[in-house]
């Protein structure tokens, strides 16, 4: 692990924001997918309350996965070598099944949050929640009771095992020749080591994601490509990776 002081995360911010603009066109694409995705789910579960919370939470959840060529773009960047949208689409190699058994585990994660959560809901809300309207109504604006506080609650005590599994775990595999349980426990070292910083980063990428939620998903064109960028260069300044052997740069064909 690598030392860092409190604020270094705005430091991320600054040269995730500088990646995007140095090769703009393959974030925004990452960026303008998302919230068509976005657009779908909630054009097809906006009256489904519990299909459209667990779709949302697991693209949340998987969502550094999907980020997986813009780390790639960040690393060519970085060390000087073309980037485009071939070196996004290269970091998706076939023959390399790290990534999807580290995307199978978020997935069942992101079902056992919401699992729980309607669980919750369900055992101890009022009236029935099916629909937005009544998760609203029903929770959010309850005038008495703790439901909506518990939820919350709830949410981070399950996200955060999440975040400390995964926050700089992509990136490596992406990086380095290492196995999943030793990506996962990085990721965990470095939380661990680091809870200042790394309860700022949480922080940012949650706010900068509601954010880009709250302007009709038109934000996310933007933030999403920023914050994967971000993240890259979390785990370089995070993680020493010298004695690590490296992944062999591959072209797209």
């Amino acid at each position: 692990m690598r030392q860092i002081p409190l604020l270094r995360p705005l430091g991320w911010l600054a040269r995730g924001g500088s990646d995007l603009m140095r090769c703009p066109l393959p974030g925004l694409m990452h960026g303008a997918a998302t919230a068509l995705f976005g657009a779908l789910l909630i054009l097809l579960g906006r009256e489904h309350f519990w299909l459209l919370a667990g779709a949302f939470s697991g693209f949340l959840i998987v969502a550094p996965l999907v980020a997986t060529g813009l780390y790639n773009i960040s690393r060519a960047l970085e060390r000087g070598r073309p980037a485009g949208l071939k070196s996004a689409l290269a970091a998706w190699r076939p023959d390399d099944r790290r990534l999807i058994g580290f995307g199978l585990l978020l997935a069942l994660a992101g079902t056992g949050w919401v699992l729980t959560s309607a669980a919750l809901i369900t055992a101890f809300a009022p009236a029935a929640v099916n629909k937005p309207a009544d998760f609203l109504r029903v929770v959010v604006l309850a005038p008495e009771g703790w439901l909506f506080e518990a939820w919350m609650v709830l949410g981070a005590v399950l996200a955060a095992p999440v975040f400390a599994s995964s926050v700089v775990a992509i990136p490596l595999l992406l990086d380095r020749q290492v196995g999943v349980l030793a990506a996962v426990l990085t990721s965990w070292r470095v939380v661990l080591e680091h809870p200042g910083p790394m309860a700022i980063w949480a922080a940012l990428l949650m706010l900068l994601t509601l954010a880009g939620m709250a302007t009709l998903l038109l934000g996310m064109i933007v933030v999403v490509p920023w914050l994967a960028h971000a993240s890259w260069h979390a785990y370089r300044d995070l993680v020493d990776t010298t004695e690590l052997p490296p992944q062999p740069t591959r072209a797209w064909r």
